[in-house]
């Protein structure tokens, strides 16, 4: 929230309560917003050893094929759920592509073009960020690309 602050970027900041992990589908519902605008953050590891990170909606699956081709990898594989606080500085559930403890080529399901606002996690358990699209793309570096099955 740092970042979006000093960067000027709009953006709304939603909370609720959350002792430890749960999946997004239940945080979606329990927010009242609709899976469509709700996006997850998966973190990979190319083939060359390079971190990848990809947002997609909660509902859809990453191909993996296509995120690989999307970055120039010849493969990608999810990262272990122990590594991610080592890989972005996150923890499970609270991972967001803004921030990260380096910057990682990032790319996001080409469908949130098409959304006036999106949700994605909020760097904690607890917080989720609305912003447009467009702006998180810009403060995450990022570009659109075709990943999901």
């Amino acid at each position: 929230m740092r970042i979006l602050d000093r960067t000027g970027t709009d953006y709304r900041v939603i909370t609720y309560e959350c002792d430890e992990f749960v999946d997004a589908q239940q945080i979606a519902d329990q927010l009242h917003q609709p899976h469509e605008r709700m996006y997850k953050t998966l973190v990979t590891r190319g083939k060359s050893g390079d971190y990848f990170v990809f947002v997609i909606p909660i509902d859809g699956e990453l191909d993996l094929k296509k995120a690989a081709r999307s970055v120039g990898e010849k493969s990608v594989e999810m990262i272990h759920v122990k590594d991610i606080n080592a890989v972005t500085g996150y923890i499970r559930g609270g991972c967001t592509p803004i921030g990260m403890k380096k910057q990682y080529v990032t790319r996001i399901s080409e469908d949130a073009g098409a959304l006036d606002t999106m949700i994605v996690s909020g760097g904690k358990l607890g917080a989720q960020i609305e912003l447009r699209p467009e702006d998180l793309l810009r403060v995450s570096e990022a570009e659109y690309a075709d990943l999901l099955e």
